[in-house]
């Protein structure tokens, strides 16, 4: 490429400026309208740390729609001043913001109540209906709560807090459940309460750049829709590894363990995206619907094809990488809960029959990495004399996020001899020194302008609890104890065997380096 083709790099501004025109253009996103946003748990970690910071850098970089208010709501006697002072280590605001936040924390008011009383709620909505255009406002609602309290707050919204003029929006973190049966109570208690268009499940992960990349690199490149097949691809494996242990978590870690905390959502979320077949256009439940037949074309996992593991200390190793999980206070002296899970699924679809799926993820492990890597079949009738290595694409989704293809080139010399490089296609490089918005900005985004694409479906929902319900039964029941693995290891060595087993072939000759960093 010359030169003169180099693509020059997009300033913050004109990023947001070309972010903006987009929402403004959107039909459903209503720039003129009121919009009340209210924050259920406002005195959490949750809210301290993702939701109001979130909500801040909209509001900086005029992503919102310009007539928004922000209503906390929790159990804690606070002011909003109490929130700002919380919530300040992680605004990320400069000096030359302090005036904007002063204007962003003047929109925000605070309520205190409690959240199964429903005279708390009847105070929150007479506090809302007296805000300026209140009455006629449209409402979102945002459950930054534990589980245990959905129920009684979702009636009460329903009964007491629901905008008669404008539209509602309901947003639900997970956990959604802890299996099958416990999902489907909560979906069925949704499901009374409010329209399938008005709940919104949020799975982080779906705002991912790399993630949502994942459509367009699939259905917007005609190179790859022939070789996305059983025909090329021997195996699929996706990763989500962190360097770091539960760090004083333990006591909620362990109700949930790894399975249900990563695997079930974040990794069978990428792996619905990478399986499934074009949707008729790009209409949320158009996308949602391929993905649900993917989900229907997977088997419930069984332990013969898992790797669970939990970590221990590293006796050389400094600070925390000493301590092992059975270390943290929080956690039962006697815990199996897994910390590592390593698990095979095949989609059993005329695509890719008998391709294994590999989900992978656990914590205290030797890098921070989450991807998606299609490994490709041997080049059939070698010539090389068994020097090429198999063809790997890589969607990296953090950190350095990149897409990049493994091939091989010849090495530069008088030989003939076969050298692994790369194609690279690092996103990232497009846009250098500008920070695009992160996964929470997209979906509460998306929120305001009603797409529930990057959100989690019912029957979705329900399909995920199917595959892994009986798994996490039979680990619970049968108290399966966990593997050990070192702190900063790459996991349990049986979860290497096992990739090996299903046809992955690690090479362990190359690695990834981000050229835009040489």
């Amino acid at each position: 490429m010359s030169a003169a083709a180099t693509p020059v790099p997009l300033s913050r501004s004109e990023v947001f400026g070309q972010l903006r025109r987009e929402l403004f253009e959107d039909e459903e996103f209503r720039q003129s309208d009121t919009h009340i946003f209210i924050i259920l748990g406002a005195s959490g970690d949750l809210a301290k740390k993702k939701i109001y910071p979130t909500l801040w850098w909209l509001f900086r970089d005029r992503l919102l729609p310009e007539d928004t208010h922000f209503v906390g709501f929790a159990r804690s006697n606070l002011t909003v001043d109490d929130i700002r002072v919380h919530c300040l280590p992680y605004l990320k605001a400069s000096e030359a913001e302090q005036e904007k936040l002063s204007r962003f924390f003047q929109r925000n008011s605070y309520l205190s109540g409690r959240y199964g009383e429903e005279e708390s709620f009847r105070r929150l909505d007479a506090h809302l209906g007296a805000l300026p255009r209140g009455a006629a406002a449209n409402r979102l609602f945002y459950l930054a709560l534990p589980p245990s309290v959905y129920q009684d707050v979702t009636r009460n919204i329903r009964h007491t807090c629901m905008s008669s003029k404008g539209w509602n929006r309901v947003i639900v973190e997970k956990p959604f459940g802890k299996d099958l049966e416990s999902s489907d109570r909560l979906s069925q208690h949704l499901s009374t309460l409010f329209t399938e268009d008005q709940i919104y499940r949020i799975d982080h992960y779906l705002g991912k750049e790399m993630v949502q990349n994942l459509m367009v690199l699939r259905f917007g490149n005609r190179i790859f829709g022939p070789i996305w097949t059983r025909d090329s691809v021997a195996c699929v494996v996706l990763t989500f590894k962190e360097p770091f242990g539960t760090q004083g978590r333990g006591g909620y870690f362990n109700e949930f363990g790894i399975i249900r905390d990563v695997m079930q959502n974040h990794l069978l979320q990428m792996l619905s995206l990478v399986a499934m077949e074009k949707p008729a256009s790009t209409s949320s439940d158009d996308v949602r619907d391929e993905k649900v037949k993917v989900l229907k074309s997977v088997q419930p996992l069984s332990l013969d094809n898992v790797v669970l593991g939990q970590y221990v200390g590293e006796p050389n190793g400094e600070g925390e990488a000493r301590l092992g999980y059975l270390d943290d206070e929080t956690v039962p002296p006697d815990s199996s809960t897994p910390t590592f899970a390593a698990a095979v699924l095949y989609v059993q679809n005329e695509r890719w029959d008998g391709v294994p799926f590999v989900l992978r993820c656990g914590k205290a492990l030797n890098e921070r990495k989450a991807e998606v890597r299609l490994q490709f079949r041997d080049v059939p009738g070698d010539i090389f004399s068994s020097h090429c290595k198999r063809n790997e694409l890589v969607v990296r989704v953090q950190p350095d996020e990149a897409v990049y293809a493994k091939m091989m080139t010849k090495k530069p010399g008088m030989s003939m001899q076969p050298e692994e490089a790369e194609l690279d296609l690092t996103y990232h490089s497009r846009y250098k020194d500008v920070k695009l918005p992160d996964a929470y900005e997209r979906l509460i985004l998306d929120v305001f302008c009603g797409s529930q694409m990057h959100f989690v479906r019912s029957d979705e929902l329900r399909e995920a609890w199917r595959i892994f319900t009986p798994l996490l039964h039979q680990i619970e029941a049968e108290k399966t104890q966990p593997l050990p693995y070192t702190y900063g290891s790459r996991g349990p060595v049986e979860a290497d065997e096992l990739l090996k087993k299903v046809g992955f072939r690690y090479e362990g000759t190359y690695k990834w380096v981000n050229p835009h960093r040489l």
